[in-house]
């Protein structure tokens, strides 16, 4: 057990999972959007559903897709500010039954005009897992460092990424791999000690197999 276990995260109260957690989550629904969201229908399920107005949660993931820490006194007025700063929101609540009882679905546009769907939990103290991104089944916390790709799964493009990232001196702390048929698009996420420049995912991106890449720092 470590300190963070013992007092909890750093956040505008009152609960590190239905607010500091759904802050996050929407930090990082935004991050894997990879703009500003100009549109947001978020859906809460579970404890999250029946709760989200007392413990600020629908305020809170606002104010994590506008990109402001847990701790970020703005949090408590997210909602009325958010149209303010070009944001629309839509919040629902649903009856249906989920896997974790604190589920947050983010049905997201962007400033160009893209739209994604992403589904996450909050874990509990703060703590969260990103479960979907478009389809695919990931798991993602968003405490480190982290480069995207998604590209066609083929051989070597896990091997081409890392010997980039090698030779530029930057460690991996994990890799996840994800996909929905094989030899079709794969999705990867790369965790890493230290930012990863933007030189290094020029030539990442250089690749003809790889579609997207990008990075965004720990949530």
């Amino acid at each position: 057990m470590g300190v963070f276990d013992i007092i909890g995260p750093v956040m505008i109260g009152p609960s590190s999972s239905h607010t500091a957690g759904a802050a996050r989550l929407g930090r990082l629904a935004r991050y894997l959007l990879g703009e500003s969201p100009i549109k947001a229908d978020i859906t809460f399920y579970g404890s999250f559903a029946q709760t989200y107005r007392g413990h600020g949660t629908d305020r809170a993931c606002v104010a994590g897709l506008l990109n402001w820490a847990p701790d970020d006194p703005r949090l408590r007025d997210a909602l009325t500010m958010a149209p303010e700063l070009g944001l629309q929101v839509t919040i629902t609540a649903s009856a249906a039954e989920t896997e974790h009882p604190n589920t947050v679905r983010f049905h997201l546009t962007g400033s160009s005009g893209k739209a994604r769907e992403l589904m996450g939990v909050s874990t509990g103290g703060g703590r969260i897992r990103m479960r979907e991104f478009d389809g695919y089944s990931v798991d993602l916390d968003g405490s480190n460092h982290t480069l995207l790709t998604r590209h066609n799964d083929r051989p070597g493009i896990v091997a081409f990424v890392s010997q980039i990232l090698a030779a530029q001196d930057i460690n991996i702390s994990a890799m996840r791999l994800f996909r929905q048929e094989r030899k079709r698009l794969a999705m990867m996420f790369i965790e890493t000690d230290t930012p990863v420049a933007n030189a290094t995912l020029a030539e990442i991106a250089a690749h003809p197999a790889i579609e997207v890449v990008r990075t965004f720092p720990p949530v």
